[in-house]
């Protein structure tokens, strides 16, 4: 009996020890699989980082290109609004030009018809006294001297009929010259109102590219993370600048009745009529940066003009800030003209307050028609509202 329990329990024994042979290898088994997972999960997220650095340094390639290529397209096309404005003032001269030659037109007109008025009596005057008169003469055989006198005032009446005659065709010539000129006029006015639609059609065709191309890179660079790095390199490069102006810039000379900036304080005008669309100081977006000027939207083409006297330091396109004008004016202030769509003053120009300096714009990739405007006092941005009145 005990050697048949001893057999029926050497089966349970071996399953017995045959599991705990078999359970660590199991168990190491079934860690070296989670390792292996996980090892391949961390490659496949460093991959994905890769892969995601790769894109967002693309992203910032092409988006230097795109900013290259929008700066030149911006800037032809402010070179094309001064052609436009060209044009239309050449349109102006030729309108002046035209109504010139009109009224000589009108004078001339009055002159043949005096003239054909005058030529119609003297023939009539000739009709009866012509021949009539000479077959008397002849007839009545006067004195020879009587005769070469009367028929020599007939040859000088005759004469000075003809001249008369000439006079008149001359006019007659002379007006169709002016005619001429007029028509010539007309068709390059017309001409001249084909090129402006045809560069006006140019320039809201560059405006569309453009626009698309701000759109689509401000997509991307949002989507990679890589906006508010950029904002702050914009920002940056920006007070650089500012900063550069300031060591450049050599003392003014203001004319004796000069107010200061200082002293204009809450009395200067604003640059473009409008509500600004945000307030001085307020977060500009959830990465914690703050509006350092007021943003003012406004129809495009709007005149934006100079706050106070002062000279022109910087009119060039800026990354970040568009077709960018600059004021000094003095004791360490500046003014700031941001998104211009055409500048209208050149560096080293001087303004006094309502001078016109540039055109309201999208430059740089606005979403909208604006102006940023900025005031700095040694490089710092102060709040616009606390200067400009109304």
């Amino acid at each position: 009996m005990r050697r048949a329990a001893t057999g029926r329990r050497a089966p349970l024994v071996l399953l017995l020890a045959l599991a705990l042979v078999l359970a660590p290898a199991a168990q190491r088994a079934a860690a070296q699989t989670e390792e292996e997972q996980t090892r391949a999960r961390l490659e496949q997220l460093q991959g994905q980082i890769k892969q995601l650095n790769r894109d967002l340094s693309s992203a910032k390639t092409r988006r230097e290109q795109v900013l290259a290529e929008l700066r030149e397209a911006e800037l032809a096309l402010g070179r094309l609004q001064g052609e436009m404005r060209d044009t239309r003032a050449a349109i102006a001269g030729a309108e002046r030009e035209l109504n010139e030659l009109e009224g000589r037109r009108t004078a001339l007109e009055a002159q043949r018809q005096a003239q054909q008025a005058r030529i119609a009596s003297e023939l009539e005057t000739a009709w009866k006294m012509g021949r009539q008169e000479q077959l008397k003469v002849l007839l009545n055989q006067e004195d020879p001297h009587t005769v070469a006198r009367v028929m020599a005032y007939y040859r000088y009446f005759f004469d000075a009929r003809n001249t008369l005659i000439e006079r008149f065709r001359d006019t007659l010539a002379e007006l169709e010259q002016v005619r001429a000129g007029i028509e010539r006029q007309r068709a390059a006015l017309a001409a001249r109102q084909a090129e402006l639609k045809a560069q006006g059609e140019q320039l809201e065709a560059g405006r569309a590219r453009r626009a698309q191309a701000a759109a689509s890179l401000a997509e991307d660079i949002a989507a990679k993370g890589g906006q508010l790095a950029q904002l702050e390199k914009d920002r940056k490069e920006l007070e650089q600048l500012l900063e550069t102006i300031q060591r450049a810039v050599i003392d003014m000379q203001l004319p004796d009745n000069y107010q200061s900036f200082a002293a204009a304080r809450g009395s200067m005008p604003w640059p473009v009529a409008g509500k600004p669309g945000n307030r001085f100081g307020r977060a500009r977006n959830a990465g914690g940066m703050r509006w350092q000027g007021v943003n003012i939207p406004a129809e495009p083409g709007s005149t934006v003009r100079a706050i106070h006297h002062g000279r022109v330091v910087y009119a060039d396109w800026f990354r970040g800030s568009g077709l960018l004008l600059i004021v000094d004016h003095g004791d360490g202030y500046m003014s700031l003209y941001a998104h211009n769509q055409s500048l209208l003053r050149e560096v080293g120009e001087w303004v006094q307050a309502g001078t016109p300096v540039g055109t309201v714009g999208d430059s740089g990739g606005l979403e909208r028609p604006a102006l940023y405007f900025e005031i700095r006092h040694q490089g710092k941005p102060v709040d616009p509202a606390g200067w400009c009145r109304g």
